[in-house]
């Protein structure tokens, strides 16, 4: 009936036939090039997955390599792998693995369609993360086997063919024991027997619930889930790993309780290495720009910024100055060295000892700490910047209570004295707290925050969080981040970002990646002259004139000779170096920090778990400055003396020190003081107002004293008023002695 209908229809409509023919050969037509295609792009030269059982690697090393070329860590030379049959391992170690990589290993068959695509889209387009995710146990290990790294719809396709075609050919424990024998556990251990023996010192037979959990997570990412670099990040995979076990039922809630609990003895790590912490910095940047496997086996050479001499002289100088203060309830130490113009990481020490203790592995060069008094020319800077106060701006230092939202905050120098009318020039250099915190209440703690991102400090966040004490170092950062605020004064007002890396170049010799820029040098340690500011690239955060003006005060020893004394570790003989000291209120971070125009040297003392150092350690002099000093003496020794170069913008005039107003030049009783100014803000308004008012003094010395004595009385004084305090100007005042220098 159908053939009939058709052929009557084909008859009476001629051109129909026509066209059913082509339909017919269209679609043939398509299919038959689909076929090819796959077979061309998919199908020809895919490896056949019995070799999985034969399959053996051999990795080109990478080389981390300093500015020189001097070799500083090489990358897998070799994999160390020791199989190890299935049979032989507790059900535990087989379960970990399978809980937090692919919970469904045993019921489907190479893919997990479901699950897969919800992560792989997950991955894919929220997290953007590029062509990947969603991997079976199977699927990595013909993707670490038998495949390329690369992230491409093609690659994907034939992992997807080869996981069902492996399963096809292989049992479940064949692929497991495969994949259990293949994976990186980091380092140059590969497959969980070398884990166990790199970590534990044991066999993967031996393992306990608690090991096998702490190594099933670190397959996913070996240098985030490093137990050396990142102890708390593989703690909290472990974490994750115990979590997906119970609740596929592979173990108990308390069984769960007492692995998360028992505490991991881990192996420190045997390899010869020079400058890890930096090391393991550049490795977790090449790991996120070029992917582990890549990073791990194929054969790079990466030229890095820092200078093993440099690194030589702070590691020696940490590791010294720190053991002469163990009495100071000091243990730790961090140098960072870098070249301002070009943002170059020249030096990295990040602990004492990387491989005296597992504390020692951390790197407290780029984690959080209070930066103290380190912060205070970022505050200054900001009001010169904005023309609200010039180097010669009186500050009441009096004693002062500011609101705040829960109580009072009444901060106090170290002195513990108050120095009356002193100018910005003495307030920053002696490092008083009081004007500087009167300093960010008229910039604004919201606009502090602000401007701080300018100068490449991230890390403050809300500025609810924040209150005045921010100038006082209350709020955490990087010390990476400080070199690259400190490096806006170096430069005329533009800070560096830091750049660890010059080339990279891959075993092919092919370049894929030079940082270029014209201040770069083949050798930092031969004199050098000033840096060419023209060429410095980036987003100018302050003036070139706020920027002389803040060097220009930092590398006045008589600026701060008050409260560091005149022959002070602050500084070089002979040379002109820009510095600051920190230490937090309650003694737990001390820093210096200090700079010329073509090297940055910021120091850290403390300890890791941040427990208080001895009240000995009340200025950044005792501490971090004796590593700081020795440091930029060693670097400095050969290089000319290169001082802050006065832009057009900045005029001297001479002043007065004993003035109320200090412009006011042509009063007789003035003792003149020459000072810099941005033009035109030789004359700013004071901040604060002179007035007459009754104020109790002592009747013998006329010192100011309170309502209360009964040896006071009141007069009548000229006082001068800020809105958070006031100052007696006519009073009698306390001499301070000579400081003794320390």
């Amino acid at each position: 009936m159908r053939n009939k209908l058709i052929e009557k229809l084909t008859t009476q409509f001629p051109r129909l036939k026509d066209q059913r023919f082509v339909l017919k050969t269209g679609a043939t037509s398509i299919i038959i090039t689909f076929l090819v295609l796959f077979y061309i792009f998919i199908l020809h030269g895919l490896p056949n997955p019995k070799g999985l059982q034969n399959y053996k690697i051999i990795p080109v090393s990478t080389q981390i390599l300093d500015r020189k070329g001097r070799l500083l860590y090489e990358i897998f030379r070799e994999q160390n792998r020791t199989p190890v049959k299935i049979k032989e391992l507790p059900d535990y170690v087989k379960n970990s693995t399978i809980a937090i990589e692919d919970k469904d290993f045993y019921r489907h068959g190479g893919i997990s369609i479901i699950g897969g695509m919800i992560r792989a889209f997950k991955d894919t387009l929220l997290l953007n993360k590029g062509v990947q995710g969603g991997s079976t146990i199977t699927q990595q290990l013909v993707k670490s086997a038998l495949l390329t790294s690369e992230r491409t719809i093609q690659r994907k396709v034939r992992e997807v063919v080869l996981a069902i075609w492996a399963e096809q050919i292989l049992s479940k424990d064949e692929i497991l024991e495969l994949y259990l024998n293949q994976v990186p556990y980091g380092g140059v251990s590969y497959g969980i027997e070398e884990a166990a023996r790199t970590y534990f010192g044991k066999h993967a037979a031996q393992l306990t619930l608690s090991q096998a959990s702490f190594l099933a997570g670190m397959p996913q990412a070996p240098s985030l889930y490093s137990p050396y670099t990142n102890p708390d990040g593989v703690k909290r995979r472990q974490a994750e790993v115990l979590k997906s076990m119970t609740e596929q039922d592979f173990i108990t809630e308390k069984e769960r309780q007492n692995a998360y609990k028992e505490k991991l003895s881990i192996l420190p790590p045997k390899k010869t290495i020079r400058a890890p912490h930096f090391v393991f910095y550049v490795k977790n940047i090449l790991d996120k720009q070029y992917g582990v496997t890549t990073v791990e086996e194929g054969g790079l050479r990466v030229y890095t910024t820092l200078d093993l001499d440099i690194q030589k002289i702070a590691e020696t100088a940490v590791n010294e100055e720190v053991a002469k203060i163990k009495y100071l309830r000091a243990s730790n130490g961090a140098s960072l060295v870098t070249r301002p113009s070009t943002g170059e990481i020249l030096a990295m020490v990040g602990s004492t000892d990387f491989f005296a203790t597992a504390s020692g592995t951390f790197n407290v060069t780029t984690a959080h700490r209070q930066p103290g008094s380190s912060i205070k020319p970022i505050n200054y800077a900001i009001g010169i910047d904005r023309k609200l106060v010039n180097p010669a701006t009186l500050f009441l230092d009096t004693q002062t209570c500011f609101p705040s939202p829960e109580k009072q905050y009444c901060p106090v120098n170290y002195d513990g004295k108050y120095h009356g009318l002193v100018p910005l020039r003495n307030a920053l250099g002696n490092s008083f707290n009081i004007p500087a915190v009167k300093m960010l209440g008229v910039n604004g703690v919201e606009n502090f925050i602000a401007s701080a991102s300018g100068f490449m400090i991230n890390s403050f966040t809300d500025p609810s969080r924040y209150g005045l004490s921010l100038t006082l170092g209350g709020g955490e950062v990087r010390m990476t981040e400080m070199a690259q605020a400190f490096s806006s004064f170096a430069n005329e007002g533009t800070p560096k970002q830091l750049v660890p890396i010059l080339k990279i170049i891959n075993k092919n010799n092919q370049v894929l990646y030079k940082y270029k820029d014209s201040n770069i040098v083949a050798d930092v340690t031969k004199p050098l002259p000033y840096p060419n500011y023209l060429v410095i690239s980036g987003k100018r955060t302050i003036s070139k004139e706020t920027a002389f003006l803040i060097s220009h005060i930092l590398s006045d020893n008589g600026a701060r000779s008050q409260a560091f004394g005149s022959s002070s570790l602050l500084v070089i003989p002979k040379k002109t170096v820009s510095v600051k000291t920190g230490t937090t209120n309650d003694i737990r971070d001390n820093w210096t920090i200090g700079y010329t125009p073509n090297f940055l040297v910021v120091v850290w003392v403390g300890n890791n778990d941040n427990t208080p150092l001895s009240p000995g350690l009340t200025s950044g002099v005792t501490g971090a400055a004796p590593i700081w000093n020795r440091i930029m003496r060693g670097i400095l020794a050969k290089q000319p003396d290169l001082a802050p170069r006065r832009p057009d913008g900045v005029v001297g005039r001479q002043i007065c020190t004993t003035q109320v107003n200090p412009t006011e030049i042509e009063n007789p009783d003035c003792h003149p003081k020459f000072e810099y100014f941005i033009k035109g803000t030789e004359n700013l308004k004071p901040l604060f107002s002179i007035e007459k008012a009754q104020v109790p003094v002592s009747k013998d010395t006329d010192m100011q004293t309170t309502k209360e004595d009964p040896q006071g009385e009141m007069r009548e004084k000229t006082v001068a008023k800020d809105q958070y305090s006031q100052y007696c100007i006519d009073c009698a005042h306390p001499v301070d002695p000579t400081p003794t220098p320390r």
